[in-house]
């Protein structure tokens, strides 16, 4: 099973659980198995059938562009990364 890394803002849906194993062979799976187990996540992650602006999908440490439809392996490290903004002056 992938393991996925829980942004500190969504730990709350998890009872504070930084990990989680769910499985799968694609993110989409990967949410929907988050959901079923702490509802709620997915709302936080998907906004019309995509990952919401602003969250950068990384997947074996690499950035992926590929969103929901992004492919995993059965050992593969998976975070949801809130995006940084800010720093104009």
């Amino acid at each position: 099973m992938a393991s996925v890394w829980i942004p500190p803002l969504m730990r709350e849906l998890t009872g504070g659980l930084e990990r989680a194993a769910v499985p799968g062979e694609k993110v989409r799976e990967l949410v929907d198995a988050l959901d079923a187990r702490y509802p709620g996540i997915k709302a936080r992650l998907v906004e019309d059938d995509a990952l919401r602006r602003g969250i950068v999908l990384t997947i074996d440490g690499v950035a992926n562009r590929q969103g929901l439809r992004a492919k995993v392996g059965p050992v593969s490290e998976v975070h949801f990364v809130p995006a940084i903004g800010g720093g104009g002056m």
